[in-house]
């Protein structure tokens, strides 16, 4: 083939210099033809230049390379059968006139009779013609690759390109329309994965793999080809990406397999399902999968339904499942799915703001993997049942931003991009900064460029809630790591009590100093007090000979209930 087209090539030259013999001849320009018409009355034609045959046999997707022709004349481009027999048989004639010194792209798209095709729902014409660009490269600097797009899918809309890099998916061309060429991008000569999506959406209409590693400082013109849905289009090509080098190379892209990236974590804090068992369609998929535990991304199949089952910790089969859930995921998108809920909500207290406590799977895409540059990606879920609507504020000494705002149980936020230092996150009521709940810290310093899912989790109230875990905030990185934030050395302490008065309006009496736990302790445990108003306070440790040890709290606090972690860490051991 590469040898036939070569001669065509030749046979192109010549019978162009016949067809403008005459002094306007001597000006040249460079010219490349493509045949991308998917329609397949026209899977072969012949193509005439001012009715002399130039192209014998021109199959699709196929391309010369790079021709010197006639400029400054009309050039009459005709479009016949597969051997036809003369100028006679020319379907369509398309007149083109080049100006000298330039470099294009001819790329004969469309459809021979529109009227047979379905529309394009744009409502651009599809009927057969020419698409010419100028201006086209045909090198770059070494380790580096132009690339100049085309959309020439007749049936498809106008669509986003993405490329899938390590630092997220990053917009290629937006809003490129059946028939127009997109400007050039320069990238790097590696292997990526190329997203098609309609313009402005996320989903995903069909992915490519693309390795220019072997383009290093060359080009190439990428091709939307075929149809979308070939079944009403007489049943003609698939959609694909077709790159065309400067040497007449056409290489039809291979497709991506159509797989979402999925990670799963346990996050029902009901006792019942302390460990689960997860099937996908019957198939054990997940075996005894520990609450506050998750998996790294998995690749799960895309575009069908799935069904997600979850059974307890040592099922015995797919008849043991006790919730089934269908999720249909999407070509190339990246999901977290987060167990959560309890399995008897009238056995459990219920959420303060009556939201359905029941177990589920709760679905969220767009998920991070990688971060952006040198910040982590942070995506938040509120799964705690007992609880309130949140904010979550970082606090640097006296200053403090809202990082995540106006949660509330069952719902994702995010993702938020955030520099890679260690935080203290304090957990306020929603719109309510002055009360802090609990803090915690958060060491970001190891995840620049990284990613993860912070999740609260657990109970305010774990004696209402059958003694089930308590109040906490994890994350889950994208290898399945799951870390346990701290509680902030910076002050506020687990005061998840504070929550549940402040949803309930349940204030004490009396001031009520209650006994610390764990006792004995080492090194740390946490002394727990109520307030039956906003009131100033002085916290102190003393030891057996009355002397301070501690200043653990000192100042004006709210009414409610209030913990705070007393660290005994390079104290003596004793009383």
């Amino acid at each position: 083939m590469r040898d036939d087209l070569r001669i065509l090539a030749l046979a192109l030259v010549a019978s162009l210099a016949l067809a403008t013999a005459g002094p306007a001849a001597a000006s040249t320009a460079e010219l490349q033809v493509i045949h991308n018409a998917a329609d397949p009355a026209a899977a072969v034609v012949d193509i005439y230049v001012n009715e002399e045959l130039t192209l014998d046999d021109f199959a699709f997707r196929t391309a010369t390379p790079f021709l010197e022709v006639p400029a400054g004349v009309e050039l009459r481009v005709g479009v016949a059968p597969a051997d036809s027999d003369g100028p006679g048989d020319i379907l369509a004639t398309i007149p083109v006139t080049l100006a000298a010194h330039e470099r294009y792209v001819a790329v004969a798209n469309g459809v021979l009779d529109p009227a047979a095709f379905a529309a394009n729902p744009d409502g651009r014409e599809i009927g057969f013609t020419l698409l010419a660009a100028d201006g086209i490269r045909t090198r770059t600097f070494p380790g580096l690759v132009k690339v100049k797009p085309l959309h020439g899918a007749s049936d498809a809309p106008a669509v986003d390109i993405k490329a899938r890099t390590r630092f997220g998916d990053l917009t290629l061309w937006d809003h490129l329309a059946y028939g127009d060429f997109g400007a050039y991008r320069t990238v790097f000569a590696t292997s990526y994965e190329l997203i098609v999506t309609p313009a402005g959406a996320d989903a995903v209409v069909a992915s490519f793999h693309a390795d220019l590693g072997a383009a290093s400082g060359g080009a190439a013109v990428v091709l939307a080809s075929g149809f979308l849905d070939p079944a009403a289009n007489q049943g003609g090509a698939g959609f694909a990406l077709l790159a065309v080098l400067p040497d007449g190379t056409a290489l039809t892209l291979e497709p991506a397999d159509a797989t979402a990236r999925v990670q799963v974590v346990h996050n029902s804090p009901d006792p019942a399902a302390a460990e689960v068992d997860v099937y996908i369609d019957d198939a054990l998929a997940l075996d005894d999968l520990a609450f506050r535990a998750a998996t790294p991304f998995l690749d799960l199949p895309a575009g069908v339904e799935l069904r997600l089952g979850i059974a307890p910790g040592n099922s015995s089969g797919p008849e043991d499942v006790i919730a089934e859930f269908p999720v249909t995921l999407a070509n190339a998108e990246t999901y977290v799915v987060m167990a959560t809920g309890v399995l008897d909500p009238s056995a459990f207290a219920p959420n303060p703001e009556g939201r359905d406590t029941g177990f589920t799977l709760a679905v969220r895409s767009g998920v991070n993997e990688e971060g952006l540059l040198r910040r982590a990606r942070l995506q938040a879920y509120h799964g705690s049942p007992d609880a309130p609507s949140v904010d979550v504020r970082t606090r640097i000494w006296n200053w403090s931003r809202v990082l995540v705002g106006d949660l509330g149980y069952g719902e994702f936020q995010g993702p938020a991009a955030v520099w890679p230092r260690n935080y203290d996150l304090d957990v306020t009521p929603a719109g309510d900064p002055e009360t802090v709940v609990a803090s915690f810290e958060a060491d970001l310093r190891g995840l620049a460029g990284g990613a993860a899912v912070v999740f609260a989790s657990g109970f305010l109230d774990p004696a209402a809630n059958q003694g089930g875990a308590a109040f906490g905030l994890f994350a889950a990185l994208p290898d399945g790591t799951v870390l346990a934030l701290p509680a902030s050395s910076g002050g506020g302490g687990d005061r998840g009590h504070d929550l549940v008065a402040k949803a309930a309006g349940d204030l004490p009496a009396r001031l009520v100093g209650e006994q610390n736990y764990p006792n004995p302790f080492n090194p740390q445990t946490t002394i727990a007090y109520s307030l039956p108003r906003d009131t100033q306070v002085r916290l102190q440790v003393f030891d057996v000979r009355g002397r301070l040890v501690r200043t653990l709290a000192e100042g004006a606090q709210p009414a409610g209930s209030h913990t705070v972690l007393f660290d005994g860490t390079g104290l003596a051991s004793g009383t």
